[in-house]
């Protein structure tokens, strides 16, 4: 189909549509009144997912692959005309401490969270600069402003992306295009499932006390997350219609508290080694 619908209120592009909060978003953008295009590595899985809708496009794309990501964007404008809307949501976890996480393991989820989102990001942009308008929605992590034991790896790569989206904040600014990085905190959905959080194989004794315990908090914790899921995904609308939209966006109190701490113990610390700090500089 090669229509272009000019109806929808908004062209939304969402990656990890197939499941999860991508499925929820992608749902609830939907029920708003947009066109969405849907994508996951299997269109199939995201068409019964999400049903038939006339604003719907599902599309089959796996974000470590640049070339389909530059077909999925293609696709998306001969279909709709335009993008407005950048979710990138692909992405998946890997739990374990910094020395038990495996060369290929971090490789792996490094190739999506951050080399899948640039690749994708890369695709979509000279849309938007040609548009002058748009908003492109990275999706981070409570870990990807304060790290934490056990998932040290995963938060580097959410760390990557805050950095990224920092970048882009300020590079895209004069172009019409907004961007924000979200910072959910734990929500109830299956990130902590093996379809999404690989967990590392080698176990090392002297990290049971720290990393150790945050392998059976998961555990318990799994199904129980205190973030509601659908709240997210309305959540999203709200920043979408935003007339300035924020660059970060701490979503759930979990995250809320992280932030507070983080902040306070880096005040408290760069205060007590100022002086060495100012020390460095040439005299003058």
């Amino acid at each position: 189909m090669n229509t272009k619908q000019t109806t929808f209120k908004r062209v939304w592009f969402i990656t990890g549509a197939s499941r999860g909060l991508g499925a929820l978003i992608a749902r609830a953008a939907l029920d708003d009144g947009n066109a969405v295009v849907a994508t996951g590595r299997n269109a199939d899985v995201v068409r019964e997912r999400l049903g038939d809708h006339p604003g719907l496009l599902a599309l089959a794309l796996d974000v470590t692959v640049e070339t389909q990501a530059q077909a999925a964007i293609e696709a998306a404008v001969r279909r709709f005309g335009r993008i407005d809307v950048l979710i990138n949501n692909a992405g998946h976890g890997l739990l374990g401490a910094v020395e038990e996480s495996s060369d290929a393991d971090t490789r792996r989820m490094y190739e999506t969270n951050v080399f899948g989102l640039l690749n994708v990001t890369r695709a979509v942009l000279p849309v938007m600069r040609a548009q002058r308008a748009g908003h492109l929605i990275n999706f981070s992590s409570i870990g990807g402003y304060s790290s934490a034991v056990g998932f040290g790896v995963y938060c580097s790569t959410k760390f990557a992306v805050e950095g990224l989206s920092e970048a882009l904040h300020a590079e895209l600014a004069p172009l019409g295009v907004a961007v924000t990085v979200v910072e959910p905190g734990y929500f109830r959905t299956d990130f902590l499932d093996s379809t999404s959080l690989v967990v590392a194989p080698q176990v090392i004794p002297d990290y049971a006390a720290t990393a150790g315990q945050v392998r059976e908090g998961a555990k318990q914790l799994n199904h129980k997350q205190p973030g509601d899921p659908v709240r997210l995904a309305q959540a999203m609308l709200r920043l979408v219609d935003a007339e300035r939209p924020p660059l970060r966006l701490a979503l759930g109190s979990d995250t809320l508290r992280a932030i507070a701490e983080k902040n306070a113990r880096v005040d408290a610390e760069t205060a007590e080694w100022a002086e060495l700090s100012r020390s460095t500089d040439f005299p003058g």
